[in-house]
């Protein structure tokens, strides 16, 4: 490539880009949902439902962190089904481990 092909694909690159008050508005969200997780952690009337509640949460900000600070929302679906793939999988070992230890309720 030359250098003005180089300075082409640079400027059309930082086209799209997020600006400072996108991420920082995403940075309060996240701020925000995980207040919520420590606050519903000790309400005790939300013991029985503590786990799903939780991980939706965490599904939550997952999707966040990985689609703006990580840029997946601007790469191709495969890589989104990577990201995807592996979550469920997460998930699937946390529900399964706790299944066996019997550990639903904390």
């Amino acid at each position: 490539m030359t250098d003005q092909s180089h300075a082409e694909a640079a400027a059309h690159a930082g086209e799209d880009h997020p600006s400072n008050r996108v991420y920082l508005g995403v940075a309060g969200i996240l701020a925000v949902l995980t207040a919520l997780e420590v606050m519903v952690f000790y309400v005790e009337a939300l013991s029985p439902v503590l786990v799903p509640i939780l991980m939706v949460m965490m599904i939550g900000k997952f999707a966040l962190v990985v689609m703006y600070f990580m840029h997946l929302k601007d790469d191709p679906g495969i890589l989104t089904g990577l990201f995807t793939g592996a979550l469920t999988v997460a998930t699937a070992i946390v529900i399964a481990m706790m299944a066996l230890y019997e550990r639903f309720v904390i």
